[in-house]
């Protein structure tokens, strides 16, 4: 029998980053709290829909709630939708504060639930494809990792997200992934300073930042610009013996939004034109051929691991570190100061 899925909001993020991989999981969609009904009706036509959250955790057979709310409601409603004994995943950032983080994972823990963080851009393929330069050993010794983010969003939308609001701004919201990919792709850093800023009129809350961070000789530079017209690489990886270097977004947000369902044909596939390069010490360039992006393999480990045959793809442990980096950064921004880390990234 399949498990059945209640979602807490089916906005944009809902309806085109979590909705469909669950489908394609092997779950059902079963029931939406949201006032999209006409929506709702043209995709999941079958599912039930519910006024609000509260009424979402009455229909009593629902396995897992997906959480998909704005950031400031998550910490709420990952703790009733426990507390009610359902499984839950939720969407990065995943709460406002590791130390809530880590209460709700004591919670899942203690209620023996599965408790999963949406970080999918662990499943993204440019990160897949940095991932396996980096194990290949190609580069050498790394010793400068730079990530960037640029989008032309010019004017503040007026929406949630450009609001003041606990775990609101842009370094909650894409620092939360890029923050993430750097701990699976290096580990934690020893310290880290940071500007975040705000430039667009009309916004509450940053949409810009500028980070580094130590790890030994290795820098780690992470920026991100919502005023970039012509954006700079998205990974860039130095090493001793050559540097790969990516430029452009993974696909998979186009495609869904295009209506490619994720089990297609070429679903997740970059354009060759996107492919990232290496460039060795003397100047000679050969293309990579990239991994495919799949973020549907979240949704499927997260089946099995409430099926009891794996594990959970990302755990509330484990995006509580991201969160701490989060909180860290905030305070080096604000202080003026590098905060230093230990080997699990607390600070002081």
């Amino acid at each position: 029998m399949r498990l059945r899925v209640g979602f807490a909001g089916f906005g944009a993020a809902g309806r085109f980053f979590h909705a469909p991989f669950v489908a394609a999981a092997g779950m059902e969609v079963a029931a939406i709290a949201s006032s999209r009904k006409a929506e709702i009706a043209a995709v999941f036509p079958d599912a039930r829909v519910v006024a609000d959250f509260d009424a979402l955790l009455a229909v009593a057979d629902l396995d897992l709630v997906v959480i998909v709310t704005p950031n400031a409601c998550h910490v709420d409603q990952v703790r009733a939708a426990l507390e009610a004994g359902r499984h839950v995943v939720v969407d990065k950032p995943a709460t406002p504060t590791r130390v809530e983080a880590e209460g709700l994972a004591d919670l899942a823990d203690a209620r023996g639930l599965k408790l999963g963080v949406h970080h999918n851009r662990r499943f993204d393929s440019d990160f897949l494809t940095a991932s396996r330069v980096l194990g290949d050993g190609v580069l050498g010794e790394i010793v400068a990792l730079r990530m960037n983010w640029d989008r032309y969003r010019p004017e503040a939308t007026g929406r949630w997200r450009d609001r003041a609001a606990p775990a609101s701004g842009n370094l909650y919201d894409l620092g939360s992934h890029m923050i993430d990919q750097v701990l699976m792709l290096v580990g934690m850093p020893d310290w880290v300073q940071a500007d975040v800023f705000a430039q667009r009129p009309g916004g509450e809350t940053d949409d810009g930042f500028e980070i580094l961070m130590g790890q030994g000789q290795r820098r780690i530079t992470l920026g991100v610009s919502l005023i970039s017209t012509a954006p700079r690489d998205r990974f860039r990886l130095e090493g001793r013996n050559g540097l790969f270097r990516k430029a452009g977004l993974d696909c998979q947000e186009d495609q869904l939004r295009a209506g490619l369902d994720p089990l297609a044909a070429g679903f997740g596939e970059e354009p060759e034109g996107q492919w990232g390069e290496i460039v060795a010490p003397d100047g000679s360039v050969s293309r990579v051929v990239p991994e495919t992006g799949r973020w549907l393999t979240f949704y499927e480990r997260m089946r099995q691991a409430i099926e009891g045959t794996g594990e959970v793809p990302v755990t509330m442990r484990s995006a509580g570190r991201t969160i701490g980096l989060i909180e860290a950064a905030h305070a080096a921004a604000r202080e003026g100061r590098r905060v230093h880390l230990d080997a699990d990234g607390r600070w002081s």
